[in-house]
């Protein structure tokens, strides 16, 4: 079992601190203690969680499978306006367009990027 030192030192000294502080003080330095130690519990369920790795079944994303839906996003409204653009702005109009699509796509792999 893991190292109960540092909780015991701790309650130790919360039982200390009633002694020289009295009832009065009961209270707050229970409920200081409580959250002390369930920070501690959860850091060492997180661990032993993690010690297990992902579970059965659940698959890894893989790099580019966050930037799929921004890709057919921008091909499913790349379609509309481009027959805007070309129709209204002409040979402009298509350029910004795909410019504009090329640009958010860039900024959303990068950021995808970034996370990891």
């Amino acid at each position: 079992m893991a190292d109960m030192r540092p909780l015991r030192e701790e309650l130790q000294a919360t039982l200390d601190a009633r002694r020289d502080l009295g009832p009065e003080y009961e209270q707050a330095l229970v409920d200081s203690f409580i959250e002390r130690l369930d920070t501690t519990i959860a850091a060492r369920v997180r661990a032993e969680v993690d010690s297990y790795g992902p579970p059965p079944g659940r698959k890894q994303k893989s790099r580019g499978s966050e930037m799929i839906p921004i890709a057919l996003g921008s091909l499913g409204l790349g379609i509309p306006l481009t027959a805007i653009a070309g129709s209204t702005a002409g040979e402009l109009g298509l350029i910004l367009a795909w410019i504009s699509i090329i640009v958010v796509n860039l900024v959303a792999a990068m950021t995808v990027n970034r996370r990891r």
